[in-house]
């Protein structure tokens, strides 16, 4: 089913890797409506991704104050929004709405088919997210959608991070320490360990990626690691902080969104894996390889992380 015109609207929220694991989504849709215009509704630091990757061709903030009309009963809606959703042919929502409030307020200003998708996949199920989410494409005559997450930047998109030229003869580790949940994380003691360990090989460069929630921890473990083969990657814009990981040697993260971009942008890595239910939040990516320890991961030896991570660099180097 390909369709030469028209406009189809995806709206979705969620956390990073929430995001990530719809990539599958919009690069379907864009593969099969090849001339559509494709928008997203989203959070703007999180859905410009999809920009960088051209998936979509406009982004618009979810968070704006006048969406929320749109969650109340029979109430008056925003000229703004009501005039935005009109514009659709086709309307893709994936916003928790147990009650069909918002589903019912678009109807009477679009006569957009509106496809309502799952706001969070059932962990119990089994079935990885990806899928989940790519069920309700089936209503487009969608059944053979790549299920794997992939983001290739454009060349704009890499023209514009400028990101700084690689050192000739020097490899480049990439380490994500944090989450959005500390029950995710390993203790801080392993990451010191486990970067004393990595520190050792002077051809290895560090790239220290993190956010504002781990500030403290990024500038204690930057101290683990030699000055002149130290960068930081710190609050950085997504689309930036893709770029930036596009092409790295090596990974290691948590489950987190983080660790979700670094596999769809086709990394090798080492995922640091708890109590998350494996079928169904993995990355997806055979490049990426989950770590785990069956007393948990505080458990997780350091010697058995580094001994993981030589083997991965190896193997970049003789694929």
């Amino acid at each position: 089913m390909v369709r030469s015109r028209g406009s189809i609207l995806v709206i979705r929220g969620g956390a990073i890797g929430d995001f990530i694991l719809t990539l599958p989504v919009l690069t379907a849709l864009r593969r099969a409506f090849t001339e559509v215009r494709l928008a997203l509704l989203g959070y703007p630091h999180i859905a410009g991704l999809a920009l960088a990757g051209g998936l979509v061709d406009e982004v618009r903030p979810i968070e704006a104050r006048s969406l929320a009309t749109f969650f109340c009963d029979q109430g008056t809606l925003a000229d703004e929004f009501t005039a935005f959703f009109g514009g659709f042919d086709i309307i893709l929502s994936y916003l928790f709405d147990p009650d069909g409030i918002f589903q019912t307020n678009v109807r009477r200003c679009s006569a957009a088919t509106f496809i309502q998708g799952p706001h969070r996949p059932d962990d119990s199920a089994g079935v990885h997210a990806t899928e989940v989410l790519l069920r309700p494409l089936e209503r487009l005559a969608i059944f053979d959608a790549d299920s794997l997450p992939r983001l290739t930047l454009t060349p704009r998109a890499v023209a514009e991070a400028q990101v700084p030229p690689r050192v000739t003869g020097r490899r480049l580790l990439a380490v994500h320490p944090g989450s959005g949940s500390e029950r995710k994380n390993w203790p801080e003691a392993h990451w010191r360990e486990l970067l004393s360990l990595a520190s050792a090989d002077p051809s290895l460069d560090l790239l220290l990626v993190g956010g504002e929630a781990e500030a403290a921890r990024l500038d204690r473990l930057a101290a683990m690691w030699p000055a002149d083969r130290l960068h930081l990657a710190r609050c950085l814009p997504l689309p930036l902080l893709a770029a930036r990981l596009d092409g790295v040697d090596a990974f290691v993260g948590h489950d987190s969104g983080i660790t979700h971009l670094a596999a769809a942008l086709g990394v090798r890595g080492l995922v640091l894996w708890g109590e998350t239910s494996e079928a169904v939040w993995r990355p997806r990516s055979e490049r990426m390889r989950l770590l785990r320890a069956p007393s948990g991961l505080a458990k997780l030896d350091p010697a058995q992380v580094h001994d993981a991570l030589r083997d991965l660099l190896a193997r970049r180097e003789n694929p």
